[in-house]
């Protein structure tokens, strides 16, 4: 039998299209159902992103998917950014807006003076939004990647709220770094401290989930009944964003008829996607990391490379076969280069790769596949990718051996610092805070200089910026000296000298107390 349903206009959902009528019937039957209702099109696929984005109204938080450049709606935000004198005052998430002095994704915006408010975990190079926030021009709340992903899963899963070990101990938990300044780079907002409360012995932060009036994302194939498939790297955070908003416009490098995707290739069902159009705009990638060349000679820089290398070399003897392990981006990205051939460990991006492979040649460049830093990498055999929920799942439970990053301060008790000096320079957290979050699960190993540009020692008593995690550093290791770091007494030991330097020189560039190990010797790599 068929189900009649009656609507009147009144009672119709914002998004749902009703065309030419003030009241309409809508009949299901079984054959509808088998033949998509005798159409070659679906209601939820738009003629132009402009029709499509009609839907966003002025003061909507709108969730913008991308990681860098990758992935990025930009059909339909350019498209939103035709509307800038109807449209303004929108609350922008996403992980990043913007690229370096690209204006992409949600940067776009940024530049047309729609956004008001911008909800992310990383500035990086985007210099456009540093200066924006430090003058006062948008409200940045700044959120750890993986607490940024989970707000939004947890939305879409009708969960109000959850709590996460990520930013226990640091500012986001205290909400001591503004979210707003006045043009004179003067704080005048700041964020809500969070919660707490302990579990099994473990500190935890309480996160409000976040709902997302209007989703934008960029998928590789959807059908006409909205099922969507994401091609590698460029799945980030779009199925969070598509779950958890109250409307998901997709646009789709492939639009296919209904059952033409295996169901087992589905990654985010129809029933989370309202409105699609046709991708117009071409991918784009931000850094182009290639392999050399054989023969080819790389450039030393002064002799960093090599002071660089000696690091990471170093940090390479930590790694054991059938580890799973973090890179994070500088000098931790060398370290692949160093481990021995006989050896198989298991690359974490936190951008949604297990199994990166090394840099790829120029044939094998793919925008889709990128890793934290945003650069092109290959994928090994037995790789496998996932979206920006899982990946964190990975870190934040602990099911990774070992995360290595890089540090602006890190303290005698393994306190870490690496994402903000206030006033001054705004990179953001990204997933960081993340990695750090389970320390005892996973070892934190930080790579730096042992002094920052102007002599001053990294290594220091009492971290003086922003913290990224609270005593969750194991091991350092610089151009100096590998130090290991007894988190529960908050102490450290020296335990090797990198070749040709003296105790000394140690001792005159660290800004802390260390002991010394006994039978104290030089790094052999």
């Amino acid at each position: 039998m068929p189900i009649l349903i009656h609507l009147t206009r009144a009672a119709v959902p914002r998004g749902i299209k009703i065309t030419g009528v003030v009241s309409t019937s809508l009949r299901w039957t079984s054959s509808n159902a088998a033949a998509g209702a005798g159409r070659s099109r679906s209601d939820k696929v738009y003629g132009s992103a402009q029709e499509a984005v009609s839907v966003v109204r002025s003061g909507d938080v709108l969730l913008s998917g991308g990681f860098g450049m990758c992935g990025l709606p930009n059909t339909l935000i350019n498209a939103l950014a035709e509307r800038r004198d109807s449209v303004r005052n929108l609350t922008g998430v996403s992980n990043n807006a913007g690229a370096g002095s690209k204006t992409v994704g949600l940067g776009t915006l940024l530049a047309s003076g729609q956004l008001s408010k911008l909800i992310a975990s990383y500035l990086g190079t985007n210099k456009i939004l540093e200066k924006a926030y430090l003058t006062g021009q948008i409200e940045l709340e700044l959120t750890p990647q993986g607490t940024l992903c989970e707000r939004m899963r947890a939305a879409g899963a009708g969960i109000p709220a959850f709590y996460t070990p990520t930013g226990f101990g640091t500012p986001v938990q205290f909400g001591d770094v503004p979210m707003r300044n006045d043009k004179d780079g003067k704080a005048v907002a700041y964020p809500k401290p969070r919660e707490s409360r302990q579990f099994g012995g473990k500190n935890y932060i309480l996160e409000e989930a976040i709902k997302g009036d209007v989703a934008l994302v960029r998928a590789w194939k959807v059908d006409e009944a909205g099922n969507a498939v994401f091609r590698y790297t460029a799945h980030n955070f779009s199925s969070a964003m598509a779950r958890s908003a109250k409307i998901t416009i997709v646009e789709a490098e492939e639009i296919v008829p209904i059952g033409s995707l295996d169901p087992n290739e589905v990654h985010l069902p129809g029933i989370y996607v309202d409105r699609i159009v046709k991708a117009e705009t071409e991918k784009e990638i931000e850094f182009v990391t290639l392999a050399p060349e054989p023969g080819e000679v790389v450039p030393d820089g002064n002799g960093d490379r090599l002071k660089r290398e000696l690091i990471a070399k170093r940090a390479a003897k930590e790694l054991k076969d059938g580890f799973y392990v973090n890179l994070g981006i500088g000098i931790p990205t060398l370290i692949p280069s160093f481990i021995p051939s006989d050896m198989r460990i298991w690359l974490q991006s936190e951008n949604g790769i297990l199994g990166m492979g090394p840099l790829p040649t120029r044939e094998e460049v793919d925008p889709d596949i990128i890793n934290a830093g945003k650069e092109t990498v290959t994928l090994l055999p037995g790789s496998s990718t996932f979206d920006s929920v899982e990946s964190f799942s990975m870190i934040r439970g602990g099911h990774i051996d070992v995360s290595v990053l890089g540090a602006m301060e890190v303290s005698v008790a393994g306190d870490l610092a690496n994402w903000i000096i206030p006033g001054k320079l705004v990179k953001g957290m990204g997933g960081a805070m993340d990695l750090v979050s389970s320390p005892d699960q996973t070892k934190i190993i930080v790579l730096t200089d042992h002094v920052d540009k102007k002599g001053r020692p990294k290594i220091v008593q009492q971290c003086s910026l922003p913290l990224t995690g609270a005593r969750c550093v194991s091991m350092i290791i610089t151009d100096l000296a590998v130090f290991e770091v007894n988190r529960q007494a908050g102490t450290l030991t020296l335990i090797e000298l990198m070749p040709g330097v003296s105790l000394e020189e140690v001792q005159n560039k660290t800004g802390a107390a260390f002991e010394v190990a006994p039978g104290l010797g030089e790094v052999h790599v």
